[in-house]
């Protein structure tokens, strides 16, 4: 993969091109703190804030536990997307989640969301632009929404220990556009050196 390619879904970078890398399936918001977002016909992403009309929006942190203790902290959490191919791999575990009911803004499938670099930009539709900071930290409120789901949120490969979050990507919004079911999204890698995603 090039430096400021853009993946086509068999994940080759292309010099400039518009291929796309994958689709949106769903698009969420509430305007008030639940653990799931009722899906839209589609979604405002406005520059600097995050989702139109979405209690995460805001420059400042909006998570509502740690606005209690870090309130001026930057909102690196405006947009949460999460792959659909995790509802499909919940599905064989016998666990019925659909998009939407982990909380996320953006359900996506054909983009490996967990595999992208720090600051990857993602262009959902031809407008809309955001930036990719971080993975989302799995709460124990998933537990409460399905017993025992949880557990399913973790991965740990058995010969490094290392431990993989599966519960999709925190993103700022870059762009203002409008994002709808099936729009494409391209995405467009950072210069290297490529930073691994951490949580935020």
């Amino acid at each position: 993969m090039t430096a400021g390619g853009r993946l086509t879904a068999g994940g080759r970078a292309t010099a400039g091109g518009r291929e796309a890398a994958g689709r949106v399936t769903a698009v969420s918001r509430s305007a008030s703190y639940a653990f799931s977002k009722p899906n839209h016909a589609s979604i405002t992403l406005l520059a600097g804030l995050g989702v139109e009309g979405d209690v995460h929006a805001g420059e400042t942190i909006r998570h509502q536990f740690r606005m209690t203790y870090e309130p001026g902290l930057p909102n690196l959490r405006q947009v949460h997307l999460i792959h659909e191919e995790l509802f499909d791999e919940l599905a064989l575990k016998g666990f019925a989640v659909s998009a939407g009911r982990l909380g996320e803004n953006v359900t996506t499938r054909g983009v490996d969301l967990l595999g992208l670099p720090t600051g990857s930009l993602l262009r959902l539709r031809a407008d809309a632009v955001v930036e990719v900071t971080g993975l989302r930290t799995p709460c124990s409120k998933i537990n409460d929404f399905r017993a025992g789901l949880l557990n399913e949120m973790f991965a740990v490969d058995p010969l490094s220990d290392e431990l993989t979050l599966k519960c999709g990507v925190m993103a700022v919004v870059r762009r203002t556009g409008t994002v709808r079911p099936d729009d494409t999204v391209e995405v467009e890698l950072p210069a290297p050196p490529h930073r691994a995603l951490e949580r935020v």
